[in-house]
């Protein structure tokens, strides 16, 4: 079982990490690897922290080295077995080798002030969801935002509507979800741009 995440930062506690999910994949169009580095990029240039799960693969990789490419921090943290798969980046200001995907997760969650979810797969959705379900159960307060690059998440975010209309969520839960589909938007509904 996942150790739950520390409070978010109140008024006087800004953002100063935010936790990126995303792909160890490309994906299919150029547009989601130049949105990972532009991510990266901005949170550097703001003096924002990274927190990722410490691969060097596709969109894990872009991020990273969009922000330490502007002299950034980025924190990775990623599971052994991950490890003595040869994907763990080894450039990073911190690389934290953990010995489960469920402590990777508490503490990423435990060193950020916020949650971005770029494209990705079912670790990145497994990740995003247990983050929302913390912050609904009342267990954090940290932002969580899907940027929702080239319309990615449209088909999700329709059905969580339709979880709305079956009864199964409540449109309280469902508007904790912030969606913004460019990296200045997210930035700007974070409070950070």
């Amino acid at each position: 079982m996942t150790t739950p995440i520390a409070l978010s930062p109140t008024a006087s506690s800004p953002i100063k990490n935010v936790a990126v999910f995303c792909a160890s994949a490309d994906g299919a169009d150029p547009v989601y690897r130049a949105a990972a580095v532009e991510l990266g990029r901005k949170l550097a240039e703001r003096g924002i922290g990274v927190v990722y799960g410490g691969a060097k693969v596709g969109l894990m990789q872009a991020v990273a080295e969009g922000a330490m490419g502007t002299g950034g921090r980025v924190v990775g943290v990623i599971p052994t077995v991950l490890v003595d798969m040869e994907v763990a980046h080894e450039g990073l200001t911190e690389l934290h080798v953990v010995d489960t995907m469920h402590t990777r997760k508490a503490m990423i969650g435990a060193r950020s002030d916020a949650f971005i979810a770029l494209p990705g797969g079912f670790g990145t959705f497994e990740e995003m969801f247990e983050a929302l379900a913390w912050q609904t159960l009342k267990l954090h307060s940290k932002p969580v935002l899907l940027l929702n690059t080239n319309g990615f998440y449209d088909t999700l975010l329709k059905f969580l509507d339709e979880c709305v209309e079956q009864g199964m969520l409540t449109q309280e839960k469902r508007e904790i979800v912030l969606v913004a589909r460019t990296v200045d938007e997210a930035l700007g509904l974070l409070g950070i741009a």
